[in-house]
């Protein structure tokens, strides 16, 4: 233990200390100076409490952060803060600085909440265009003298403090230390500060560790409590770091005619840009008294080239194959963009999500999205998922954007986590299953179930009702398109644990009145598809396109749809099933209205990035581009040269495609800011 007397180390922790305490003071502030909430909720809410916990563990990643360079300057050999006074005063000059900006941006923080009820993010930067205008609100409104003499007052006094750990540490005399006590104390101290700095213990993951984000301070769904969880520092990084290239105006403008028209906008405004539709009850509702019962099960990593109904020939899902032939079979369904969170927001936004960087659930500006699952009113919502909802930011999605939805995850749940990604699916649609059984019985509800076992490392857990393993060879499994025998497996134990669901959902009762849409989340298939249309692997769309299955043989009956839909027209249809009245502001369109552009078209993106390339796909063709629109080519899905361009011969077509790809690309970048809820 003689390492804990090393004076280096006392002054790094007495420094990380004086800061988070700091920050906690000003956290304190905030609470009882900004929130609106007083002493009193903190026990009348346990979320306030829960929330702030949150807030104090990034308070602590700020103030690790901060400190850091002086670890760097202290343990540097030889010439380091115990032997250099030029290193104290670099020290110092940093703190200084480092203190300024940091409580420069607390300020700011607090009079932006106090002005406009929001934690500050990257729109503030929108104020330095108008620098004149903002200098003189904000001098006419607040007391700048007194609150400029506060900030230099507190930089002084937590200086000071800093200076003196600085003596009363570094200027002891030096003990000397065994070199392997240092050893395993530096090993400890740095997984203390990783684990500091990601700010969680919990579904700790050591390959893949997921840290502490600002969309875990949103789990009550109530923007003001989730403000007392952020810290104005981070936040702030996070949302600048997303990057503010939107989407380009002018483009959507240019195409707005086009778009209106393909949307079916009731009342198009090409100066307000305006895409909002409104779709009353249709005459081909569902009959009956009594609501029916809706469930979205996203099927992890299922392509159409890993089912048997699309033609997969070793017969590895029996269970969607039957239920294929009992309920609305889409033939040509399609992501827009590949990747589960992006499917996701897809799914509920009712938007593509086409971000160049990262995906827009982790864009704190736009995760309260407008929603078509909110038109279900009167329905019970759940959300359910075997492991962490915090990945890629998720959970802010769904709880900022659907009305009383409840959550549940990987810590919410009875069964045993078998890997990574929680518990097994089979025990996600038991546990779901119970949710469902004490809901009330006369509230029809909404589920929608994420599945995550179709995905390495493909996990076959030892409670699996029976499942049997198959052991064919990878040359078989690698003609069929799977990769290896465990991926092949894990695409039957998703097919079978499919099959349990519709026993599960009659034994429960609801299996009669529920609309399942099953559908999957993106393909992973990298082996050979001879099965499949040489377009599906030549021009990548096998990516893209996913099985999607509408199973409600006593409510619906069955039916093949042959043209192309989309992911986001999965919630206007299943709304317009249901004779629901709805808003929609998004990119989805009810299928069984009639398309205004003729054959239907689905965007979509095959290559992510800066620089992606596009393309719109119908049952027969498909065009595609560059995202500035240039370098069109259009193919024909059905031939056996599918990279051939087709254009010439098809102008008419061509120049539809054209135009419909490139507006439908930049309306969706469009939609992600408009399709906000205010």
């Amino acid at each position: 233990m003689g390492w804990l007397q090393s004076r280096r180390l006392h002054y790094w922790l007495g420094a990380t200390a004086i800061m988070f305490a700091l920050f906690a003071v000003l956290r304190v502030v905030f609470f009882f100076g900004f929130s609106g909430f007083g002493s009193s909720d903190l026990s009348g809410q346990p979320a306030i409490v829960e929330t702030l916990g949150i807030g104090f563990r990034f308070d602590l990643r700020l103030a690790i952060l901060t400190v850091l360079p002086l670890a760097l300057l202290a343990w540097i050999p030889r010439w380091n803060l115990t032997t250099s006074r030029v290193l104290r005063y670099v020290a110092r000059v940093y703190l200084v600085a480092a203190l300024s900006i940091l409580l420069l941006i607390y300020i700011i923080d607090f009079g932006h909440y106090a002005y406009l009820g929001v934690r500050i993010n990257a729109t503030v930067l929108r104020f330095i265009e108008d620098a004149q205008i903002s200098r003189d609100m904000v001098w006419q409104t607040y007391p700048v003298i007194w609150i400029s003499l506060g900030w230099l007052a507190t930089v002084l006094l937590v200086t000071l403090a800093l200076v003196r750990l600085e003596r009363i540490t570094l200027d002891r005399p030096r003990k000397v230390i065994h070199p392997l006590s240092v050893s395993w104390g530096s090993a400890l101290m740095v997984v203390l500060v990783l684990l500091g700095i990601l700010g969680r213990v919990e579904n700790m993951n050591l390959e893949n560790p997921v840290p502490l984000r600002w969309s875990d301070a949103f789990f009550s769904s109530n923007n003001q409590i989730a403000a007392l969880g952020l810290n104005p520092v981070i936040f702030l990084y996070d949302t600048v770091k997303v990057g503010q290239s939107r989407y380009d105006e002018q483009q959507v403008r240019e195409h707005y005619a086009v778009m209106s028209r393909y949307l079916g906008v009731d009342q198009p405004d090409p100066q307000t840009l305006n895409f909002v539709r409104h779709q009353a009850p249709q005459p081909y509702k569902i009959p009956g008294s009594r609501p029916p019962n809706v469930m979205f099960v996203m099927l992890e990593s299922l392509g159409t080239s890993a089912v048997g109904a699309y033609g997969n020939p070793i017969d590895p899902t029996p269970n969607i194959d039957r239920l294929a032939k009992q309920s609305w079979f889409f033939e040509h369904f399609y992501v827009p963009v590949t990747g589960t969170a992006k499917t996701v927001w897809a799914s509920i936004s009712g938007v593509p999500d086409v971000t160049r960087q990262e995906t827009a659930t982790r864009n704190p500006l736009i995760t309260q999205q407008n929603t078509l699952i909110n038109a279900f009113t009167g329905y019970e919502k759940i959300y359910t998922i075997g492991g962490n909802s915090g990945w890629a930011n998720m959970n802010a999605l769904i709880h900022q954007s659907i009305d009383g939805v409840r959550l549940y995850e990987e810590r919410d749940w009875k069964a045993p986590v078998v890997d990574v990604w929680g518990i097994s699916d089979l025990d996600l649609f038991k546990e779901t299953d119970k949710i469902l059984q004490a809901l009330p019985k006369d509230k029809p509800f909404f589920a929608y179930v994420q599945t995550a076992g179709n995905h390495r490392p493909f996990t076959i857990p030892k409670l699996n009702d029976g499942f049997e393993v198959k052991h064919p060879t990878l040359a078989e499994v690698r003609a069929a398109g799977s990769r290896s025998v465990e991926q092949y497996n894990a695409v039957r134990l998703l097919d079978f644990n499919i099959g349990r669901l519709m026993e599960i959902a009659k034994a429960g009762g609801y299996y009669e009145n529920t609309i399942f849409v099953l559908f999957g989340d993106h393909n992973t298939r990298i082996a050979q598809i001879p099965f499949l249309a040489p377009a599906y692997e030549q021009l990548g769309l096998e990516s893209n396109a996913v099985p999607m299955i509408i199973h409600a043989p006593a409510l619906l009956g069955s039916r093949t749809v042959g043209e192309a839909v989309g992911l986001v027209d999965l919630l206007p249809t299943v709304a317009g099933m249901a004779g629901l009245e709805f808003r929609n502001s998004g990119m989805g369109r009810d299928i069984q209205q009639p398309a205004p552009e003729g054959e239907r078209v689905v965007p979509l993106v095959l290559r992510e990035g800066t620089f992606p390339l596009i393309a719109g796909v119908t049952q027969h063709y498909m065009v595609q581009m560059e995202h500035d629109g240039s370098s069109p080519t259009l193919h024909d899905l059905a031939s056996m040269t599918p990279l051939d361009d087709v254009a010439k011969q098809n102008p008419e077509e061509f120049k539809r495609l054209v135009q419909l790809t490139r507006g439908m690309h930049e309306t969706s970048r469009l939609m992600l800011y408009q399709n906000v809820r205010k």
